[in-house]
């Protein structure tokens, strides 16, 4: 009996050993396997952040009145919003290094406006397209246009690795007299200033580019189309890992759905109508003759919550800031004041420019108060534009309308779509205070947002010229001793910037792609702290500069993780 108990124990225990044995050869064996590697998706989110290149660009991210902007600029940080992640942005002008970087797997994408073509598909992988374009030959106003790439035999430059290469070696089959140059380091734009300064005869935009650049170089003319509609997008990297990818066309979905790519593309984009190269001439002739003496006016009258740019382009689209301006309705002076609006305001004199400016403004933050709140800038500025120009019943009867069929009514660019049905029976019949010229506010708004972007890119909000503040050299001086030290801006340096000590210009041991973040007074010189983008993660290098016998010693301290 005590056998036959003892050996079934013997057998459990035999059991129990044996399976221990396999557990401890399972767990050892579990953890001599490799663990599971990250998809890019997870790698991203692990990071905590999203590593872009992007061009410094009107059509991509630029510096704004109040930091960085831009519609590529937008579309990014919405995108790290839906990641719940941050970004990192990485500036470059060179599209082949962009490319190259990203096959590296230094960035995790590109957002630089970058157009769908078959060469690019054989090495990156592009996200849903958000936008469409044409490419067109451009020259300067008033030189000889060509009818044909016939005609395009010298002085043709595009950037280098950039889709309007691939379509002049396209061409370049059945045009064979065909000849161009290519530059690694300036941009689209660098390029269309180019040609108004005729440094260079032609070269090749994307419509969206020569839109936004016309308003500012209406010289800027175009010959033909050289491309049908392309589609841009994002490239990423070319994988077998989708995670990434799959984001993004999750993400473009969304917010076509929701209506924010739409937004965005109107916020950007919506104030450009069809080139007007007489009225785009008057405005820039405008701007030197008539502007600089009610600047201070429009400044002083908008306080501290308008813009005075704004007030200006409203000025002049009601006046072409003539003082003595008159309509057949019997409107005068620069706001166009009605003599009910000027006595309402206060206003004696509707021909005195101080007087009208003040007035106009006035009565346009009236108007204003009557926008709901939740309707948000710049909308919330067009809105009362609208109300300004057709009254404000007809206004909130266009967003009635738009209510009923179900369309937002806070958004600008469903009302504008809705307030020229103000002038068909179909639709007045329904609203509250009738027929309205509703396509004349729609124009109104459009002409001032165009007035007012070229103003915003040409004038700073105190006042000052953007060009020049923005080319303007910082100086920096030390109590300690005598020494300065300067920082230059330059826009055609890849860095962006040149550095100076006591004139004489300090050589970095860094080829480009480098920011100067900071400026310090040492006892003997300064230090410096400067961001190497070169590398795939960034990185803050720490320098002291000082002179020693005349001449310049730059000693490199350290190296940290930015």
């Amino acid at each position: 009996m005590l056998y036959t108990l003892i050996k079934p124990k013997a057998k459990l225990l035999n059991k129990l050993f044996l399976s221990g044995l396999g557990l401890l050869f399972m767990i050892f064996a579990i953890g001599c396997q490799p663990k599971p590697q990250q998809n890019q998706l997870e790698q991203i989110q692990k990071r905590g952040y999203l590593k872009v290149y992007t061009r410094i660009a009107p059509t991509t991210m630029y510096v704004g009145d109040v930091g960085f902007t831009g519609f590529e600029y937008e579309l990014v940080k919405q995108f790290a919003d839906f990641l719940e992640v941050d970004v990192q942005i990485i500036t470059e002008n060179n599209l082949g290094k962009m490319i190259q970087d990203l096959e590296k797997g230094h960035a995790d994408l590109i957002a630089a406006g970058l157009t769908i073509t078959q060469e690019r598909k054989r090495k990156i992988r592009f996200a849903p397209s958000y936008q469409e374009i044409v490419s067109k030959l451009v020259y300067k106003q008033g030189q000889r246009r060509p009818r044909d790439l016939t005609q395009i035999t010298d002085g043709l430059m595009v950037m280098a690795n950039s889709s309007h290469l691939n379509l002049l070696e396209k061409n370049k089959e059945t045009y064979p007299e065909l000849q161009w140059q290519t530059s690694n380091t300036l941009g689209s734009f660098d390029l269309l200033e180019n040609v108004v300064s005729e440094d260079i005869k032609y070269t090749v935009a994307d419509s969206n580019a020569l839109d936004l650049a016309r308003q500012i170089e209406p010289e800027l003319a175009v010959a033909f189309s050289i491309s049908d509609a392309q589609q841009l997008a994002w490239a990423l990297t070319k994988s077998d890992d989708d995670s990434f990818y799959a984001k993004t066309i999750e993400f473009f979905a969304h917010i076509r759905a929701n209506g924010t790519l739409d937004y965005l593309i109107e916020r950007y984009y919506g104030h450009l109508k069809k080139f007007d190269y007489v009225d785009s001439r008057e405005f820039h002739k405008a701007i030197n003759s008539r502007l600089p003496e009610l600047k201070d006016y429009f400044i002083e009258a908008s306080g501290n919550d308008l813009d005075w740019r704004f007030l200006a382009a409203m000025g002049y689209q009601e006046s072409h800031w003539k003082a003595d301006a008159r309509s057949p309705t019997g409107v005068r002076g620069i706001m166009m004041l009605t003599n009910d609006t000027a006595k309402q305001m206060g206003i004696a004199d509707r021909l005195d420019p101080k007087q009208s400016i003040f007035g106009g403004t006035d009565y346009f933050r009236l108007v204003s108060k009557k926008i709901p709140e939740r309707i948000t800038q710049p909308d919330r500025n067009w809105f009362a534009l609208a109300g300004y120009n057709v009254g404000f019943g007809h206004l909130e009867d266009a967003r009635r309308l738009a209510d009923a069929e179900n369309q937002n009514p806070d958004k600008w660019q469903v009302i504008k779509e809705f307030l020229p049905l103000l002038r068909q029976k179909k639709w007045y019949s329904k609203t509250r205070f009738g027929y309205a010229r509703g396509n004349e506010p729609v124009r109104y708004v459009s002409n001032i947002r165009q007035y007012y972007a070229v103003l915003v890119q040409l004038f700073n909000t105190d006042g000052s010229l953007r060009e020049a503040e923005e080319y303007k050299p910082e100086i920096v001086n030390c109590e300690q001793h005598q020494d300065q030290f300067k920082i230059v801006t330059n826009a055609n340096e890849e860095s962006g910037q040149k550095l100076f000590y006591n004139d004489e210009e300090v050589a970095l041991p860094l080829e480009q792609l480098w920011t100067l973040s900071k400026v310090e007074c040492a006892e003997e010189g300064f230090n410096l702290k400067i961001v190497n983008n070169l590398e795939s993660e960034p990185k803050t290098e720490s320098y002291s500069v000082t002179l020693v016998n005349s001449e310049i010693v730059l000693i490199h301290q350290n190296i940290q993780e930015q």
